[in-house]
């Protein structure tokens, strides 16, 4: 008997997955393509005409539990007619297929596909639909609770661990990584003088960054809610906020355009949901938080180990060195 040597991590053949898909939801002429590696595998899908996204997730990533529990919450945004790419159910009306890799079982789901393409750069329009689809997302992620386990955003999970994960990765830049330290104990001293209890809590997505929304001329549709999990839903303004102030770190922009940006942006969102002056005032010191927590997510698997090299780690800590000395106050 000829046995298969195991394998930490397999690439599934677009050939074999198009004829699953066609199986299970009665789909014909599938046709799928491998697009990009990341989380978890994305595959573009075409049948009769009709466009989807395959997500294969890598049990190291994500369990079964956290698969269930993005389902659910976007489920529930398709219901209430946000826009976003949700699950498409299959002919036994599961939006989750198991499938046995050679690593052990994984898990896939089809999406609807988000049409359109990234925008870096949102015109007037732009910036105030996606402020109002924002707010409309919180304004259902704020008041529902899943049973299944997310990330869970607090100082503990954004700052504290994620500094522990990435000692080893400034073994060599000793004086960068207490830098870091530094400041983190500088966010957790200004969050105390806070009053956070009464800031809006709910699933953020953590990650609204322009990769992760399509702009069809002025209609957006949001995906990836690969980390999505329960905290202050002004993180999710920080995110956007963040990829206004990178865009002026690197010359693409002008401090006074981004900042003309985020106050449009900001109108939008407040058109449908409202957000407090001081929740507002923490977002350059959640910041920290945003990058120490996605550092520390790519020291724990292979495929993100380029993004621990000095090279990238010199860029992030400018970056952040940037926020502090114009954001942060003494």
């Amino acid at each position: 008997m000829k046995s298969v040597f195991p394998a930490t991590y397999s690439t599934l053949c677009p050939v074999a997955l198009s004829a699953l898909i066609s199986v299970r939801y009665k789909l014909e002429n599938v046709r799928c393509k491998f697009l990009v590696r990341g989380v978890g595998d994305t595959y573009v899908v075409e049948a009769s005409g009709t466009q989807f996204i395959l997500r294969v997730y890598r049990s190291t990533h994500r369990s079964l539990l956290h698969i269930i529990g993005e389902i659910k919450l976007l489920q529930a945004l398709k219901e209430a007619k946000v826009s976003i790419s949700y699950p498409i159910t299959d002919s036994l009306g599961e939006a989750i297929q198991k499938l046995e890799a050679v690593e052990g079982e994984r898990y896939a789901v089809l999406f609807s596909f988000a049409h359109g393409r990234v925008i870096r750069s949102l015109n007037e329009n732009q910036l105030r639909v996606l402020g109002n689809e924002m707010a409309r997302f919180h304004n259902i992620s704020s008041t529902i609770k899943l049973e299944e386990e997310r990330w869970n955003f607090d100082l503990d999970t954004t700052v504290f661990k994620p500094l522990a994960q990435l000692r080893s990765a400034f073994k060599e830049n000793v004086e960068e990584y207490t830098w870091l330290c530094e400041m983190a104990y500088h966010v957790e001293k200004k969050m105390s003088q806070v009053n956070t209890s009464e800031f809006s809590k709910g699933y953020c997505h953590f990650d609204f960054l322009p990769k992760n929304f399509h702009f069809d001329n002025d209609t957006v549709t949001f995906f990836d809610f690969d980390f999505m999990g329960y905290g202050w839903l002004v993180n999710d303004i920080m995110s956007f906020w963040q990829h206004l102030m990178l865009d002026v770190y690197t010359g693409r922009t002008t401090q006074q355009a981004a900042d003309d940006s985020y106050r449009i942006f900001l109108e939008g969102y407040r058109l449908n949901r409202a957000i407090r002056e001081q929740e507002l005032a923490v977002i350059p010191y959640l910041s920290l938080g945003f990058w120490l927590f996605y550092m520390g997510f790519h020291t724990t698997h292979d495929q993100f180990s380029v993004f621990s090299q000095p090279p990238h780690l010199n860029f992030y800590i400018g970056f952040l060195k940037h926020i502090t000395e114009k954001y942060y106050s003494e």
